[in-house]
């Protein structure tokens, strides 16, 4: 009877030696576990911080960087009175000086007639880039471009029939005539003066304003 006892105890313990090292053994497990999975999300983090800063180093390098074929305009030298006479200007599409007191709507509006030139400058007062074309910019640049400035506040596209170039892009005191919609001067020219340093107004509404929205 002692005998049947004491074997009894043996397998008992047994057992409870065996459940403590499969306890031990899932522990672990878990704590592996555990650890590959806060060292996947700790690398992850330190790589989606790595590639945020580097798109922040790329914008700046790109609003640093000079735009080839840009023209410049002394900016202290455009008038910023609000008139109410006709104002000729010197360039076509204009980028700067006198104009209305009302601006277009510049929040990714884009105008299908032409729009007055008094109030896209007043648009460009207050940090907006504005995008023409004439009637020799191909149907699918003007479609991409449109698409582009529907999506960018500060922005604003409109025709100009009578201007020099087929696309060009206009900010206060600055201008560019580009090749196409893909040329890599929208890009850099949008990174650069969309409420860029050029703005003598920067912050002021583009809403509220002249315009079809």
């Amino acid at each position: 009877m002692a005998s049947r006892n004491n074997d009894r105890r043996a397998r008992i313990e047994e057992m409870r030696r065996a459940e403590q090292s499969r306890e031990r053994r899932n522990r672990i497990i878990t704590i592996g576990i555990s650890a590959v999975v806060v060292a996947g999300l700790v690398g992850f983090g330190v790589f989606a911080l790595n590639k945020e800063s580097d798109k922040k180093e790329q914008k700046v390098a790109e609003a640093k960087a000079p735009i080839t074929g840009e023209k410049s305009w002394n900016a202290k030298k455009l008038g910023r009175t609000h008139v109410t006479k006709t104002v000729t200007y010197p360039m076509k599409p204009p980028v700067g000086g006198d104009h209305n007191q009302v601006w277009m709507n510049c929040n990714g509006d884009v105008y299908k007639e032409p729009i007055p030139d008094m109030n896209a400058v007043h648009s460009l007062e207050h940090g907006a880039v504005w995008v023409t074309y004439n009637d020799k910019a191909p149907a699918a640049d003007v479609t991409k471009l449109g698409e582009k400035v529907k999506k960018t506040p500060y922005t604003l596209m409109s025709p100009v029939k009578d201007q020099s170039g087929a696309i060009m892009l206009s900010a206060w005191g600055k201008q560019v005539t580009v090749d196409s919609a893909d040329d890599p001067r929208v890009n850099q020219f949008f990174t650069k003066y969309v409420q860029g340093t050029q703005t003598p107004e920067p912050g002021a509404a583009c809403t509220n304003g002249l315009g079809a929205k």
